[in-house]
This record gives C-alpha cells, sequence and structure tokens, in this order.
C-alpha cells in the first residue's frame, strides 16, 4: 500500500457459478466461475477508474478464498486486511438463467467465514486513514455479528471524519422485511453520502415519489443522495438542488448484477474528482450502464478513459 486509499469498502464476496446455458440448475451440466460480492465490486470499478482503494472481509482457508484474494488483488485493489478463516468456508453463489433478463440467485453462505466477521477484525488505523468508507445493506444481513462490525466499522470511520456512504442493497432472500428497514434505516441515518433505489425507497420510506424520497433522506442526516430510477437515470441532491440526470440507452442488456455497484463507484470517482453533482450523476449512469452490457458482475466496468468516450466526453479512435 504504497499511497493513502481513498476509499475502503469491506463485506462477503463470494464465488459465482454463472450457468452455460438456460433453463432450470438441475439439467445444468457446465458453469463459468466468477466472483461476485457489492463491496468488491465497488472497489474494482473504482481501482478501474484511477483510484486507490482498499477492501477486506473473511474468507476460507481454502482455494476459493485464494481465487477471490488473487481476483481483487488483481484489479489493483489493496486486500492487505483480508482475513483467512481456518474454521468456516468461502461463500457460493449460483446463477439459474431463463427467458427474463435477471437471473434466479442461489445463495450457499449460511455460516460462511464472512458470516463471522467481528468488531476485533477491524484495524481502526485503517479505517481512519481514508476519505470514505463505503458500506452496504447486504453485511448487517449476513449475521448479526457481521452487522455488529459495520456500524463498529462505521463508528470508528465517522469519529475520525471519514465520510460515510451507504448503498441499502435490499436483499430479501437473506432476512425478513421488518428486520431489513429497521437495520437499513438505522445505517441510512448515519450515511453522509446515499444511492437508494426507487424500489428499495417505496421498502424502506413507503413512497416511490423522487423529492419526497430525496427530501426524507436528507432529513436522516444524509449530505449528498444519488437516487438510482433505472435505465430512466438517477436524481442527485446536495440539499440545495437536486437535479434529474438522465440515463444512457443500451439497446441489448445481458447481465444487470453490479449496475448499482458500478453506478455508486461511477458517482464517488467524480466527486472525489471535484466534479459537480449533475455530472457526477452522469459518471454514475454510464457505469451502470455500461455494467449490463456485459456478463458478470464486474466485468463490464470501464477504465476512466473508456467511460469518458461511452458518455460522450471524449472521441473514441478504432483503428
Amino acid at each position: 500500500m504504497s499511497k493513502a486509499l481513498e476509499v475502503i469498502t469491506f463485506g462477503e464476496s463470494m464465488v459465482l457459478f454463472s450457468p452455460d446455458s438456460k433453463g432450470p440448475l438441475r439439467h445444468i451440466h457446465s458453469f463459468h466461475k466468477s466472483m461476485a460480492g457489492a463491496e468488491s465490486n465497488v472497489a474494482i470499478a473504482l481501482s478501474r477508474l484511477g483510484h486507490n482503494v482498499g477492501w477486506f472481509s473473511k474468507v476460507g482457508d481454502d482455494e476459493f478464498g485464494r481465487y477471490l484474494e488473487f481476483m481483487v488483488r488483481g484489479e489493483g485493489v489493496d486486500v492487505s486486511r483480508l482475513i483467512k478463516d481456518k474454521k468456516h468456508s468461502t461463500g457460493l453463489l449460483f446463477k439459474e438463467l431463463f427467458a427474463h433478463v435477471n437471473p434466479n440467485v442461489y445463495y450457499y453462505r449460511k455460516n460462511s467465514a464472512a458470516s463471522f466477521l467481528e468488531p476485533q477484525d477491524l484495524d481502526s488505523d485503517y479505517l481512519k486513514n481514508t476519505k470514505i468508507l463505503h458500506v452496504t445493506g447486504i453485511t448487517p444481513a449476513i449475521s448479526a455479528s457481521a452487522k455488529e462490525t459495520a456500524l463498529e466499522a462505521i463508528k470508528i470511520a465517522k469519529d475520525a471524519g471519514v465520510k460515510i456512504s451507504f448503498d441499502p442493497n435490499i436483499r430479501l432472500k437473506l432476512w425478513p422485511l421488518a428486520e431489513a428497514k429497521a437495520t437499513l434505516l438505522e445505517f441510512c441515518s448515519y450515511a453522509d453520502i446515499l444511492f437508494p433505489g426507487i424500489d428499495e425507497s417505496e421498502i424502506l420510506l413507503g413512497t416511490k415519489e423522487p423529492t419526497e424520497i430525496l427530501a426524507k433522506f436528507h432529513a436522516m442526516g444524509a449530505s449528498e443522495i444519488a437516487l438510482k430510477m433505472g435505465k430512466e437515470g438517477c436524481m442527485v441532491s446536495d440539499g440545495t438542488e437536486a437535479v434529474f440526470v438522465p440515463g444512457f440507452v443500451v439497446e441489448k442488456i445481458v447481465d444487470t448484477v453490479g449496475a448499482g455497484d458500478g453506478f455508486a463507484a461511477g458517482y464517488l470517482s467524480s466527486r472525489l474528482k471535484g466534479m459537480p453533482i449533475a455530472e457526477a450523476g452522469s459518471y454514475a449512469n454510464g457505469i451502470g450502464a455500461m455494467a449490463t452490457m456485459v456478463k458478470g458482475d464486474s466485468e463490464g466496468y470501464p477504465t476512466f478513459e473508456q467511460l469518458q468516450i461511452f458518455i460522450g466526453k471524449e472521441q473514441g479512435i478504432d483503428r
């Protein structure tokens, strides 16, 4: 870790098995192996955009855990605080593809190494020496100790003046709705930068009306909000101005998973570079769109130059 980190994030990453053909998994015999994890997705996307980023988690002391470490480190992300657990395995995830765009997802993460994250696993000095700590609502969903760890990490970072970035990332396959709502609203109250989706906001706040959503989240304490509105784009607000930023047209969507994580990375990157919120929203929309054009969770994230070309800021040269 030669340079100071601009963003640190943490949470469970899993080995993802995607079927090579469509249909029920009982009829599928070959799979493609890759990695999945909202927080590592954000870290990878930010690293490709040129930022110094750190990610940590707890993985099994097994070949799958070593694979995750290898993949994230290979993207230029600092993994020096990654913990290897000799008692528990790395989590797995299977996708099932049918005619629709969004795949069915099957988790094999109960009692995974990451679900045993605990506050004493945190390196306080590491968390204090960054500009932004990015957390998602998936971490508190995987276990009580992981929730406690996430809250402690937020406390350590906030006390040191680090900005907290939070993406609710609701996963109702992981916990009951009532528990999810109560916990995620608590986490939202700690956020400086918030990345809710329209559907998530309806679950958490009982409304899908963008200006009402922004007002309610600002009232909880968020200074910046980037409200994800799918293919329509986003609304960004800093409490004094709210701007709708249209999305980019994607003719053929291949895989929507990871688009929201790319969106968050695009926004954080732009703000770290001093761009105004409307421009940050455009860059965020651009990465979100590009992510849907490629199969895989993080494979479609661009470099900064590729992003500039996609959103029309630069002219590409093909040959």
